[in-house]
């Protein structure tokens, strides 16, 4: 008798970010809730944000200092008064939103194992919103396993 092959299923899921403005907010347990009711228990998931002036990152989230790190070292390296900047249509932080969005991911692929993301022990996934003002961040999670 012929033993039937697992199979693939694919499933999508969005959620909304609200962000209160620049900063990293973790979204980990969000994506592991999508995981749950997605019945997959060996794969892919993929993460991806739908904006040009926020990003993705898999970071430390044991201490919020190294959080605190990334920001103030993004704030260093493209600073908002920068005098070459000329793409400042919605204010000093658009163009410098776009180029820390490009400096870091909009998208994260994290394997699936057992049930369960395979995120090392101090990491998690974090909406890294680069605008001043608070936005409503549009995240999409795509899963696809057994």
């Amino acid at each position: 008798m012929d033993k039937a092959e697992p199979i693939m299923k694919a499933v999508t899921e969005r959620f909304i970010v609200p962000t209160r403005g620049k900063g990293t907010y973790e979204i980990t347990d969000t994506i592991k809730a999508s995981l749950s009711r997605s019945g997959i228990t060996t794969g892919l998931v993929t993460v991806f944000v739908q904006h040009t002036s926020a990003s993705l990152v898999i970071y430390e989230n044991a201490d919020p200092t190294a959080r605190a790190d990334l920001h103030r070292f993004l704030e260093d390296l493209v600073p908002e008064d920068h005098p070459g900047l000329i793409h400042t249509a919605e204010g000093p932080d658009d163009s410098t939103s776009h180029l820390r969005m490009a400096l870091t991911c909009t998208s994260e692929s994290i394997p699936v194992a057992d049930g369960r993301l395979q995120l090392g022990t101090w990491q998690g996934i974090y909406l890294f919103e680069h605008r001043r003002s608070p936005h409503r961040r549009t995240v999409v999670v795509s899963l696809i396993g057994n």
